[in-house]
């Protein structure tokens, strides 16, 4: 049910981003529900009206009638013994509750609704403009609404009618909520995936970008830190394994192990394999405290995850295996 009021629509479609729809299982008891009446609002009384111990009495009598005909099932005869009750007594919150409930046996919830209105503004503790109000809710199908007015009747004033009216209600009730919980997780898991898919809209130049300066498959040589910066940048943004080889042209481990560097690039294509000679890149050098050769430094996402220090070629290929998920 919505916040105006209507009935909560079980059928309700969801849709995801595909256009496909989910039709929801929902599945309401909805046996006495009834046509909403559409008659004109019925009398009400004026509170400005000074009240006086005659018409209070007045009033009395023509409930007592009201009551009588109630007995005898003249419901439409109760109904206009209550009204001249209301026009004489019209700050008695019990009177309109009574009509209330005598238009909720006329099946006219909106006018019971009226008049529970009426009462529990005269009396916002009122059990009995509660109760109208939540069997004429139930009526309509507005079971949420019908639920919190009968449990607050109840908390007031308890009686065996509302709690019959509430075993009925409030399994509606509940099913409508899980509805919603259900409903409002597909919003959201459809929202999260659009919002996924803008990113990966939006990212998919630049990565395409990043991955033309990766050269897969291959080594690609470092000559200073203005060439490394770019490379290290576009191996974060396409989130892939970067390895820094640090070498030197006289380091005789060096020399053997380059080869398989050289493998291990062309075994590993996703993996952002860069070399680097420290006596040509010493500002590369320096930045990274490279105090012997070989070393390697392998990045994700912009961190430093791991080093391999040595021409460790089982260690190097483990390290790469580990990180390169």
């Amino acid at each position: 049910m919505s916040d105006s009021g209507e009935c909560y629509d079980s059928k309700r479609p969801i849709e995801d981003d595909d256009d496909d729809i989910v039709e929801s299982d929902i599945d309401l008891d909805n046996t006495d529900v009834v046509e909403p009446d559409n008659d004109p609002p019925q009398k009400m009384g004026d509170p400005a009206v000074e009240v006086t111990e005659e018409k209070q009495d007045a009033a009395q009598t023509e409930k007592a009638k009201a009551m009588d005909a109630i007995s005898e099932g003249n419901l439409d005869e109760a109904i206009d013994h209550l009204t001249e009750a209301i026009m004489l007594n019209p700050i008695s919150a019990i009177l309109y509750a009574t009509r209330a409930s005598v238009f909720v046996k006329l099946k006219k919830p909106h006018a019971a609704i009226r008049d529970a209105d009426a009462a529990l503004v005269i009396n916002p503790d009122s059990a009995k403009g509660y109760k109208v109000r939540g069997m004429a809710r139930a009526m309509l199908g507005q079971w949420e609404q019908a639920a919190s007015e009968l449990q607050m009747a109840s908390k007031l004033d308890y009686d065996d009618e509302i709690g019959s009216v509430l075993k009925k209600v409030e399994p509606n009730a509940r099913k409508i909520e899980e509805h919603r919980i259900k409903y409002e997780r597909l919003q959201k898991e459809r929202e999260l995936r659009k919002a996924e898919r803008e990113r990966k809209q939006e990212a998919e130049p630049q990565e395409r970008e990043a991955l033309s300066a990766l050269n897969e498959g291959q080594v690609i040589g470092i000559h200073s830190a203005r060439e490394l910066d770019p490379k290290l940048n576009a191996a974060s943004k396409t989130s892939r394994l970067a390895i820094l080889y640090f070498t030197a042209t006289w380091c005789g481990p060096c020399r053997m192990i380059s080869p398989i560097f050289t493998s291990l690039a062309a075994k590993y294509p996703k993996v952002v394999f860069l070399k680097v000679d420290i006596d040509e890149a010493r500002d590369v050098a320096s930045s990274w405290n490279i105090s012997s050769v070989p070393t390697f430094y392998f990045t994700k996402n912009g961190k430093e995850i791991d080093k391999v220090v040595g021409a460790d070629k089982n260690g190097l290929e483990r390290k790469i295996e580990q990180h390169a998920g």
